[in-house]
Formats: structure tokens, sequence, C-alpha cells
């Protein structure tokens, strides 16, 4: 599948509509206009890549709706060479967006299926994140912490301390927290022992399971 000036055209509207939703960081606009989202879905949804909609992937997952992508990455106040810390590769839209913003990026997924394809895929298209690993999301990436920010992609029904003792003072912890439905939370770390909390509205995503497979 090629990536056209069709496709950018329509990459381009959809980062105006997100910004009509509200997402200002322009840093942001500019990598979901340049990232080719139709690349990532499967065969028949390809025509709907660029609408504001999550749609099915491998393994019972999702590819996040744009506006979520948008809304988590601009949470994190993305600098370039930044350090980041995805939790759910999924089918890498999210990580493409993070290093199309220079950021390093640290993914781990634990659906094994998911894992393999996106691990050969993202490399393929010119996205290489600094580690991608198999594992459990709960527990982090310890050995290359602190992080600047930490995005976690699927619901959570709570947030993991080891995620909060991963980050750098300063550092960003993006997580939608909930069961059914989850309040969008951000936690920055203000001291050792301190953070900041703010919830920032209601999401819908598919749930941080703990079981590998």
């Amino acid at each position: 599948m090629k990536d056209t000036h069709k496709h950018q055209g329509l990459r381009n509207q959809l980062a105006k509509i997100l910004e009509e939703k509200g997402i200002t960081d322009k840093n942001v606009l500019t990598a979901i206009a340049n990232v080719p989202r139709h690349l990532f879905m499967d065969s028949g949804f390809v025509d709907f890549a660029y609408q504001d909609k999550a749609f099915p992937i491998a393994a019972d997952q999702t590819i996040s709706q744009p506006y979520t992508v948008a809304f988590q990455t601009e949470l994190l106040q993305v600098k370039p060479a930044h350090e980041i810390l995805e939790i759910g590769t999924g089918s890498g839209y999210q990580t493409a967006v993070l290093i199309e913003m220079d950021a390093k990026v640290y993914t781990i997924e634990r659906q094994n299926e998911l894992f393999k394809k996106t691990k050969l895929f993202l490399p393929k298209i010119g996205y290489k994140p600094k580690k991608m690993i198999f594992g459990d999301g709960y527990k982090g990436l310890i050995e290359n912490a602190p992080f600047d920010g930490i995005i976690v992609t699927a619901g959570a029904p709570f947030v993991p301390n080891a995620l909060l003792a991963q980050l750098k003072i300063g550092g960003r912890l993006v997580i939608p927290i909930g069961d059914d439905l989850q309040t969008m939370t951000l936690f920055i770390r203000t001291s050792e022992k301190d953070f900041e909390k703010h919830e920032l509205g209601k999401f819908r995503f598919v749930p941080m399971l703990k079981k590998r497979n």
C-alpha cells in the first residue's frame, strides 16, 4: 500500500478537524498530518483511516481515535529528545506520532500477536522506537527510567505505582483511569515524593490487562 497526495490531503483535513476540536499544540498537529494512519489499519478500514474514529485491529484491540491520540500527546508536552515510555504499543500509531515529534520512545506491548506484527512493521515505514518489548506494562521499564513522559494507551483500573516511580521530576504521566469509562488523568511529578493530579474528561479505551498471553 502506498502513501499518496490524496492521503496527505486527508491527513491535513484531519489535523484541521482536531484543531477545531481544541488541540492547540502545533507539533502534535504536524505529527498527525505526517503519520500515514491508513498504513496502520486492516485493509477493510483503510477508506475510513482519516475519520476521527477508533477502529478494530488484531487481538481484540483498537487503533485509537486521532483526537484521543492528539489529546494524550498534547498533555505529555513532548520536546525533541524527550524519553517517553508508552504502555500499549498496539498498532504503533501513537508510537509513530511520538517518534515524528523527535521523542525517544520506549514501548511495551503485552499481546504477543500485536507485538510481533508491530515490531516488524514500524521500522518498515521509517519509525524506529528506541526499544520495543513484549511485557507487562504495569511494571514499566525500570532499566531505562526515569522518563520525561509516560503514556498509557489502555484503560487502567488504578495507577501503577511503578509508573509514577519511573517519572523524572517535572515528568508527566498521562493515563486513562476507570473500568468501563475512563477519566483521562495527568500526574506531574513535582518532587521526589509529590505529584500534581489533574482530571481531564471522560474517554473510552480497551482495558489494560494484567495477564499476558
